[in-house]
């Protein structure tokens, strides 16, 4: 069964252009291997950390939202706390109105 999850992260903003999209498709990768569905990626671009983080006071925000199953979050989160390039992240389950599980029941 998969649910609704959004993750936030920060790359660190030394990063180039290429390195960000780099940092982003492998993550996206790395969630499709482990069966997310519907990814919606939003790079926010470069922006100023309201605190200091790791040394930096800037980071490259990139947003994910996607359906998965419960153990691609530990996976995706267990790369981002060992990569040197993420400097925080956070995972949310998003909350699916009834609206939206009525959707896709008729649309199925």
């Amino acid at each position: 069964m998969s649910t609704v999850y959004e993750t936030l992260y920060i790359l660190r903003p030394d990063l180039t252009d290429e390195q960000v999209e780099l940092a982003i498709a492998k993550y996206q990768n790395l969630l499709q291997e482990q069966g997310a569905t519907d990814i919606e990626v939003q790079n926010r671009g470069k922006r100023r950390l309201a605190y200091e983080i790791k040394k930096q006071r800037d980071g490259f925000y990139v947003q994910f939202n996607y359906n998965a199953p419960g153990k691609a979050i530990a996976i995706l989160e267990r790369a981002m706390r060992l990569s040197e390039e993420v400097i925080r992240y956070l995972t949310v389950k998003q909350e699916v109105t009834k609206e939206k599980e009525d959707k896709v029941a008729v649309t199925a």
